[in-house]
C-alpha cells in the first residue's frame, strides 16, 4: 500500500512541476512545454523529479 501511495505523491509532485515550469518559467511563447497527460503522470510517478527533467530534455532534444 506504501508504495502506490508513494507512487501518487511523487506523481502529483511531478505534474506540480510540469505546471509550474510551464507557467512560471518557460517563455509563453516557446516549444519547450511539456503536456499533462497519462505518460507525464507514469513518468513523474514512475522516476520522480529525474522524470520530470527527463521529459524536459527529451522535448529540448526533439528541438534540435
Amino acid at each position: 500500500m506504501s508504495v502506490v501511495i508513494n507512487f501518487f505523491i511523487r506523481a502529483m509532485v511531478g505534474m506540480a512541476l510540469i505546471f509550474f515550469i510551464n507557467q512560471y518559467v518557460v517563455p509563453p511563447d516557446s516549444s519547450i512545454n511539456v503536456g499533462l497527460n497519462p505518460v507525464t503522470f507514469l513518468t513523474s510517478g514512475t522516476l520522480g523529479i529525474p522524470g520530470v527533467g527527463l521529459l524536459y530534455g527529451i522535448v529540448c532534444y526533439q528541438i534540435l
